[in-house]
């Protein structure tokens, strides 16, 4: 399965913002986008560009689908199901993307970041509704069950994990049952229950023109 393999703080840095792609460290004064807040490259530095509407809506997707760490084909898969939905298709996408499995393995607290989530649920740690799963992007839905597998629950990471889920706050979408290492779906998220600091008007209006 293609992933990139590059370093992400590279991605945040030619984003110029903060993607949180590196859980606890993202917090720290560790974080290249502190300490060098311009695009990565010799040309970084510059200023006084004009940026395009199709450069806006260019970078838009690109920082949307990096924040969730989506490759551009799945991702497209992703928006044409959006499209499919009744509603508004940016509101439709960013529902979407919340509905996967990685994402909600991170929501949840099992995980400091979306990569982190998506390696763990790629190894096979977690089932959803009583069966194993090792697909990310499966997508959940409304009473849909997510827990550690019972022979993970003994590794010493889940041992940490469990330690700090008590202080954890998942969003209001989702439950958590931090003594069981598991949480369900109550319901799908509104627009404004998703703190992705995105546009995605203009994710839309990226994909119309293309």
């Amino acid at each position: 399965m293609a992933r990139y393999t590059g370093p992400v703080c590279r991605l945040c840095r030619r984003e110029g913002q903060q993607l949180f792609l590196k859980g606890e460290k993202c917090l720290t004064d560790k974080c290249p986008v502190k300490r060098r807040p311009y695009p990565p490259g010799n040309q970084g530095q510059r200023r006084g560009r004009k940026i395009s509407d199709y450069g806006e809506q260019l970078r838009e997707k690109q920082r949307t689908r990096r924040i969730y760490g989506v490759l551009e084909r799945q991702f497209f898969k992703e928006f044409e199901l959006a499209e499919r939905q009744a509603g508004p298709t940016g509101e439709n996408l960013l529902r979407v993307l919340e509905q996967r499995l990685d994402n909600v393995v991170f929501r949840l607290g099992f995980a400091s970041s979306r990569a982190q989530a998506r390696q763990l649920v790629t190894h096979g740690h977690f089932t959803l509704n009583g069966r194993k799963t090792d697909v990310p992007s499966a997508l959940v839905k409304p009473g849909d069950v997510i827990a550690v597998k019972e022979q993970s629950r003994e590794s010493e990471y889940f041992k940490v994990v469990a330690e700090g889920l008590g202080r954890h706050q998942p969003p209001e979408w989702l439950s958590l049952d931090a003594a069981n290492l598991s949480g369900r779906v109550i319901r799908l998220p509104s627009r404004e229950e998703i703190d992705s600091q995105v546009n995605e008007s203009l994710v839309v209006e990226y994909y119309s023109r293309v």
